[in-house]
């Protein structure tokens, strides 16, 4: 499996060179540069899958970076790293193309987890899943919503009665409660003989969910 590669831009030699250790350590492909105008030589030679930039630094600064970034070389992701005293620049920047932001300190955990959090948006754009799922994320939050749609997956399509049955709900207001919160995030849809099925969507959610929690929990 190719190892993803990271960008690294910061003037703070011990910050860079740290920031890229913890990315090595983690199975990552990291490349420190010191400024911008280095970042983009090196950028023409290399296919980051993100950039971390550092807001402050000498000539040609983040904010000034991360436009040309995203018109040259739009399928990267930019995380921001900036001072606690500088947040509002980082969510001006923000609006100018960075995706995500760290404000200084942060700890390896925070690293990571915006990395990986990063990748993972570039894996439903890639598969064709809307990057703007929020809402569509916090509707699977229930497991019933995420029983449901492995139901469907594995049985391709079901009746009302014979979901609920399934599912061993009793209570047909509450399975329906849930159908119809998929249905509004276009997960699943209902044909004229009144089945229910996954949406192409809602195909490509369970194999997102898949990469994101391992396995789908079942309904306890």
């Amino acid at each position: 499996m190719n190892k993803k590669m990271i960008l690294v831009v910061d003037d703070d030699l011990d910050l860079r060179e740290s920031i890229v250790e913890i990315l090595t350590e983690n199975n990552f492909e990291a490349i420190g540069c010191e400024n911008a105008e280095i970042a983009l030589r090196k950028i023409k030679f290399q296919s980051p899958h993100i950039a971390i930039v550092d807001y402050m630094m000498p000539g040609m600064d983040g904010m000034g970076l991360i436009p040309v970034l995203k018109r040259e070389h739009p399928a990267i992701k930019i995380i921001m790293i900036t001072a606690f005293s500088t947040v509002d620049n980082a969510v001006t920047a923000m609006k100018s193309g960075a995706d995500d932001y760290l404000a200084k300190p942060f700890q390896r955990d925070d690293l990571l987890v915006a990395v990986k959090r990063n990748l993972e948006v570039s894996k439903f754009e890639l598969e064709g899943v809307d990057p703007h799922i929020d809402e569509t994320l916090s509707c699977l939050a229930n497991p019933i919503r995420r029983q449901i749609l492995v139901t469907l997956s594995k049985k391709r399509e079901m009746r009302f009665m014979d979901l609920s049955r399934h599912l061993g709900i009793s209570d047909h207001t509450k399975v329906n409660f849930h159908l119809k919160n998929l249905k509004s995030s276009n997960l699943l849809a209902q044909n004229r003989d009144k089945f229910y099925h996954l949406t192409p969507q809602g195909e490509k959610m369970i194999e997102c969910l898949n990469v994101l929690f391992k396995r789908i929990p079942s309904k306890s």
